[in-house]
């Protein structure tokens, strides 16, 4: 159960880094296995570079080789990213998770060559993530294989495109060593069932124990103990993404008291109404808020 880090502002708009060592402690103390940082959840392309660089620089230090950090490494420039790979910020990472190109809409053979020089340009450990609903084309079951078999270094994706048959397509083809990861909480548990072997998780900012315990349960095969779990969470699942992602998170976790309620534009805190819903879930799990 990794954990798509999310990034606390100030009611100024600063980056709040105090929050973000308290988040880091909570994960650390709560089993999350590793952590995703600077990835969508992040609000990284509202952040400048001089702060992730910094961001980048306080996790390294603070989880201090504890658990795995993957860094998110993406975007529609290929030349751009493949030398963001060569730089030194990127001491202390142990895998990057880099994105499908967005916007620019490549075709499977464009999507192939664009992860050929990502995987070309580094020794680390690479994730594939494919998120259609954000980047607005699909990475195939047959281009993801493809890739997969021809770059030693690729060793997984974060599959987010929602669709279950393509995933088990995936699951049912890849090579041995290939790890498919779940990119939606809300379908994690028939994932798991599949064959895919983790998640890197929104909702586990807030509850890494509890979201966790369900991965680790379903992995040992205990699917009656892990869907309890992963029922509690249904109703908040959908609470989390209604208002667009990182909105619902960060709600949470200000009622929670970790953080302030507070985005970069263009994206704006929940909805009242989406927020009350939440904080009436949180009560009925017994959370305090």
């Amino acid at each position: 159960m990794g954990v798509a880090l999310i990034t606390p502002f100030n009611e100024d708009g600063s980056v709040d880094y105090k929050a973000l060592v308290r988040l880091v402690d909570y994960q650390l103390q709560n089993g999350a296995d590793f952590l995703v940082v600077l990835g969508t959840t992040a609000e990284t392309a509202t952040l400048t570079a001089q702060e992730q660089s910094a961001i980048i620089k306080q996790v390294v230090t603070q989880v201090r080789s504890k658990i795995p950090i993957i860094l998110g490494v993406g975007g529609n420039n290929t030349r751009a990213v493949t030398e963001r790979l060569k730089s030194p910020e990127l001491e202390g990472i142990d895998a990057v998770l880099s994105v499908v190109p967005y916007y620019n809409k490549p075709s499977q053979e464009g999507i192939y060559q664009h992860f050929k020089a990502v995987s070309e340009a580094t020794e680390l450990p690479v994730v594939l993530y494919n998120v259609p609903g954000r980047t607005g084309v699909n990475m195939t079951a047959e281009t993801t294989l493809r890739i997969a078999r021809g770059f030693k270094n690729v060793i997984g994706v974060k599959e987010a495109s929602g669709n279950i048959v393509q995933v088990n397509d995936i699951i049912k083809h890849k090579p041995k060593e290939f790890v498919v990861i779940s990119g939606d909480d809300g379908i994690t548990f028939p994932l798991l069932s599949l064959g895919a072997v983790g998640v890197i998780s929104v909702i586990g900012n807030a509850f890494p124990k509890e979201f966790g315990r369900m991965v680790r349960l379903a992995l040992a095969g205990d699917y009656e103990n892990a869907l309890i779990i992963h029922r509690r969470f249904t109703e908040l699942f959908e609470l989390l993404f209604v208002d667009g992602n990182p909105a619902g998170v960060k709600s949470m976790l200000s009622m929670m008291g970790y953080i302030g309620n507070y985005l970069r534009l263009p994206l704006v805190p929940t909805r009242i109404t989406t927020y009350e819903k939440i904080r009436e879930v949180l009560r009925s799990l017994h959370i305090t808020c």
